[in-house]
C-alpha cells in the first residue's frame, strides 16, 4: 500500500480536527478548518453524515491517529502489537511509541514545521542521531538521544523558518532544545500526561482487539 499523496486538509475535514499536517498554515486562519462550516469530503448541500455506531468511532479514532503521525495500515498495526506486548497500559504505549519515531521527535523539536517535512529532511539526510545520519523516520529514539540538523543543512530555511515558529510555542517537556545550535535531546519517554488529550485510544484498543 502507497503513502496518501492527495491534499492534506482533505484528511482534516474528513476527521473533523485539525491533524496539523501543513505546519505553520495550520496555526493560521489560513486553515480550512477555522471555516465555521466544515463539511466532509463528499458531503454536499442537504446531505448529512450518518450516525456513527461504536464500530465507527473506534475506525474513525484509528484512522486520525494513523493520519496524524503518518504511518501506514501495516505499520500502525505492528506498533499496536508491539505495544499490547508490554507492561503497562497499551492505550499509552501506542502513543508513546508514535511520538518516539524520529520524524516526530524532529517535529516536536521545532527542527521541522511538519512530521512530513521532518520525514523529508530524515530520508534526505540532512538529520543526524548521535553524531551519525540516520535515513529512516521510524527509528525509535532512545533517552538521551541527541538530534541535530547536519551541519551543512542547518542555513537551510525551512529548518530556520521552523526553529522560529516554534519559539512561540514552545518544546514539550520531554524534549530540551538547543535554538542556536539547531540540537534536541530526548530526555524522557512522555507520560500519557504529556500526549494530545484529543486521542481516545482506548476506541484503538477496543477495535483491534476484537
Amino acid at each position: 500500500m502507497s503513502r496518501y499523496t492527495g491534499p492534506n486538509c482533505r484528511l482534516c475535514r474528513r476527521e473533523s480536527v485539525k491533524l496539523f499536517l501543513k505546519g505553520e498554515k495550520c496555526f493560521t486562519t489560513k486553515c480550512p478548518m477555522e471555516k465555521e462550516t466544515v463539511k466532509a469530503p463528499g458531503v454536499s448541500m442537504g446531505r448529512r453524515r450518518r450516525k456513527m455506531n461504536l464500530y465507527g468511532d473506534q475506525l474513525r479514532e484509528k484512522q486520525k491517529v494513523k493520519r496524524q503521525y503518518g504511518v501506514l495500515e501495516k505499520q500502525f498495526r505492528n506498533y499496536f502489537e508491539e505495544a499490547s506486548k508490554q507492561k503497562g497500559v497499551t492505550g499509552t504505549i501506542l502513543l508513546q511509541l508514535l511520538e518516539r519515531r524520529l520524524d516526530n521527535v524532529a517535529y516536536r523539536a521545532g527542527l521541522a514545521p511538519s512530521r512530513k517535512s521532518a520525514r523529508q529532511l530524515i530520508r534526505h539526510g540532512h538529520v543526524m542521531i548521535n553524531g551519525k545520519k540516520l535515513d529512516y523516520p521510524s527509528y525509535q529514539v532512545k533517552i538521551g538521544d541527541l538530534i541535530e540538523i547536519k551541519e551543512k543543512s542547518k542555513s537551510l530555511d525551512i529548518v530556520t523558518q521552523s526553529l522560529e515558529s516554534r519559539k512561540q510555542r514552545g518544546i514539550p517537556s520531554w524534549i530540551s532544545l538547543d535554538f542556536e545550535k539547531k540540537k534536541a535531546v530526548f530526555n524522557t519517554i512522555p507520560e500519557r500526561t504529556d500526549l494530545p488529550p484529543d486521542i481516545r485510544e482506548h476506541l484503538i484498543v477496543e477495535l483491534y482487539s476484537k
